[in-house]
């Protein structure tokens, strides 16, 4: 049967569903940071990154949909998010991009294929763009590059839901567990002035990239979605049916198929 949490009331009661025990997982120092991870199973390596406000935890379907089909699924917790730690310095998506590479670097993973969702597909496609050598392909699930790609907010039960667990998860994970309404700030401040790339940056990018959209995503323009696809070399656009935003949790089985999918039309990744 269908996993369905279509209004997100399981994820706002319980979370996702646990993420499996690994025997590796710690912590990266990092530029002023300690950035945790995860690693799970053998084969060719998919790096998953969450959205803002959020944890690795709320990869916790897809984790094991990959180890199961024979790849080796690790989760980041983004610079300030989860159990990560964070510096002084404002949020930027170059340098979130720049601990996921020191990740690798530690894993000694040569390449590996990136899972994105909102900011953190945001944060996929700027390393892709900066270290594509390190990028064997992006899943860009949920968000813009510019701006003009953000609908403007409508407040819902579904996103005060999200909100409910994000703060939950907050101060039960975060080094800083009374600092989360300073955190939802910087982090906003972030998503409303980053990125910003034109057309032509776009072109740029060498990988292989599938731009993805739930069909009733609360935040981010299909148009611009489309156009993203247009503008980057052999983009593929790929729309999520009865989903928003929140796909991975509403319809895990579905979202991880499409993760899959992506994942077996990417030539295999390498580690060291």
């Amino acid at each position: 049967m269908e996993i369905c949490d279509d209004e997100l009331i399981r994820f706002e009661a319980e979370g996702a569903v646990p993420l499996p025990v690994s025997k590796d997982q710690g912590y990266v120092e990092h530029d002023g940071a300690r950035i945790w991870y995860a690693s799970y199973g053998d084969g060719s390596p998919v790096i998953l990154l969450h959205g803002g406000n959020g944890h690795s935890g709320n990869w916790g379907y897809q984790v094991p949909a990959l180890v199961n089909s024979d790849y080796r699924a690790i989760v980041i917790d983004s610079r300030g998010h989860g159990r990560s730690t964070r510096d002084a310095r404002p949020y930027t998506y170059e340098l979130m991009a720049s601990d996921v590479v020191a990740v690798m670097d530690a894993l000694q993973v040569e390449r590996a294929a990136i899972v994105g969702w909102s900011d953190g597909a945001c944060i996929a496609l700027v390393l892709a763009d900066k270290a594509p050598a390190r990028a064997a392909g992006v899943f860009f699930f949920a968000c813009n590059m510019d701006p003009s790609g953000v609908k403007q907010f409508e407040p819902s039960p579904i996103l005060d839901r999200c909100f409910s667990r994000h703060t939950k998860d907050y101060a039960q994970l975060s080094a800083t567990p009374d600092e989360f309404k300073t955190f939802v700030e910087d982090v906003g401040l972030m998503q409303r002035t980053q990125p910003d790339y034109s057309a032509k940056d776009l072109a740029e990018i060498e990988v292989p990239v599938s731009i993805v959209l739930g069909e009733f995503d609360e935040f981010i323009k299909r148009d611009h979605a489309e156009y993203l696809a247009r503008s980057i070399p052999n983009a593929e656009f790929v729309l999520l049916k009865d989903v928003s935003h929140f796909a991975p949790l509403q319809r895990p089985e579905r979202f991880s198929a499409a993760v899959l999918a992506f994942a077996g039309r990417i030539p295999a990744s390498s580690e060291r």
